[in-house]
């Protein structure tokens, strides 16, 4: 990437492909599309990944696409906890309904690894490559146009505006997507009967491990074994977090000891609302992820619930999809400058668009037969039947956990496609504290 001063502008980046977004999505496909020889630049808005509560189950999927791109080894290496099933707890029991030991394959799991080391590391491969450069720190407030194309980005940057001129801009901005809002596309938005309130409690050894959902009067928590702690989702009823504040930190704690008695002795590690993060859930889809010059991906593309976890790696398996789809005709169009054409930006929206539907489709499910009731019940309920049906069917169970942990239609990387490209000279960027290769 070329970084140059426009006089009285700012300062002025030239990239193929400009990618708006650090997350899971943005970092792949930066990562991907810089392997295929593209002058890759993946704008972050923050100075770093450190945000607490973020997407950090990474599925059996997602893990055997890290070995095929060489980086099984580095995904093993950091601090991650395994699960291999999930169980509720209802008031007439405990009922299995995944087992992620009957998957085949290298990883029957799933992987509980903090988001931030996860880009971190995807970072740092990238960070080799001549064709990679991540800005953190910068804020994408429009887009560049050339006529009806896009053809890059303004930012504000920590010296100032910034602009970044590119082929392709890929929006990987997540679900209050800058880039979406700017290319006016419609969204199709569908209701969810939860939000979630996030917080951290110390496990003990007698806690048992693994991954559960305890079932109350009107109320369901989630608890996510992190080896020295507990992550934990306590779900309320859509637009509840008002109620919550107003009922005190006292009632929020009596609420969860309610529901699980073993957190008795640690509830009050919940000190503070600081110690409490609020995930609004939405779930959404835009009808056209693409316009002239600029791509979807993410969320930006199609807000998940939470259920089951899969918003990390769909986000991913679209940044493979399209750089295996589009990095060939990026190559190939270096010559005159051309864009992907309208119909290959639409490729990537087709390849993608049954896994995006159904697996909402499915969770959309869940929340109308299962979480629906649960949020409205006034007595702890027992299970439903379909949970007992499952849990009583090891080869349920099994269906269950390749429907979450494989997925609909997981994607392949492609083979590089455009070799690597002479080093840019060493130019600083002002964010790092070294010289870096743009």
């Amino acid at each position: 990437m070329t970084w140059d001063e426009a006089s009285g502008g700012g300062t002025c980046h030239t990239a193929e492909v400009c990618v708006v977004g650090g997350g899971p999505a943005g970092i792949m496909a930066g990562l991907l599309l810089a392997r295929s020889g593209l002058r890759t630049c993946v704008l972050e808005k923050h100075d770093d990944f450190l945000r607490d509560f973020r997407g950090d189950t990474v599925h059996p999927s997602t893990l055997t696409l890290l070995d095929r791109i060489g980086l099984g080894d580095a995904t093993r290496a950091l601090p991650g906890r395994r699960v291999t099933s999930l169980r509720f707890t209802f008031a007439d029991g405990t009922f299995q309904v995944a087992d992620f030991t009957r998957l085949r394959g290298d990883h029957p799991y799933l992987y509980f690894v903090p988001q931030w080391d996860l880009l971190e590391m995807l970072a740092r491969a990238g960070a080799e490559l001549p064709t990679f450069t991540l800005l953190r720190g910068r804020e994408v407030t429009g887009l560049l146009r050339d006529g009806a194309r896009v053809a890059g980005v303004e930012a504000r940057g920590p010296d100032g505006p910034e602009t970044v001129r590119a082929r392709l801009t890929i929006g990987a901005d997540g679900r209050g997507s800058v880039v979406r809002a700017q290319l006016g596309l419609r969204t199709r938005r569908f209701g969810a009967p939860m939000d979630v309130l996030w917080f951290r409690l110390s496990r003990r050894p007698a806690d048992g491990d693994g991954l559960g959902g305890l079932v109350g009067a009107g109320q369901l928590l989630i608890r996510i074994d992190r080896g020295s702690y507990w992550q934990v989702a306590f779900l309320i009823p859509k637009g509840g977090y008002g109620a919550v504040r107003a009922d005190g930190l006292a009632a929020l704690r009596r609420r969860v000891t309610e529901i699980a008695p073993v957190f008795t002795d640690r509830v009050g590690e919940i000190e503070s609302w600081a110690d409490v993060r609020l995930l609004t859930v939405q779930v959404d889809r835009v009808r056209r992820w693409h316009a002239p010059g600029a791509l979807l991906i993410g969320d930006a593309a199609h807000a998940m619930s939470p259920i089951g976890g899969v918003g990390i790696n769909l986000a991913i398996q679209d940044a493979v999809a399209a750089t295996r789809l589009l990095a060939g005709p990026l190559v190939a169009g270096r010559a005159d400058g051309s864009t992907p054409t309208p119909g290959q930006l639409a490729a990537v929206q087709r390849r993608r668009t049954a896994p995006t539907v159904l697996t909402q489709l499915m969770q959309r499910a869940a929340q109308r037969a299962f979480l629906g009731p649960v949020l409205r019940a006034a007595t702890p309920p027992p299970a439903p039947a379909m949970i007992r049906r499952v849990a009583a069917s090891p080869a349920a169970q099994g269906a269950l956990a390749h429907i979450v942990g494989i997925g609909i239609r997981p994607e392949t990387p492609g083979r590089p496609t455009g070799g690597d490209l002479p080093a840019r000279p060493a130019l600083r960027d002002p964010t790092a504290g070294s010289p870096r290769r743009f």
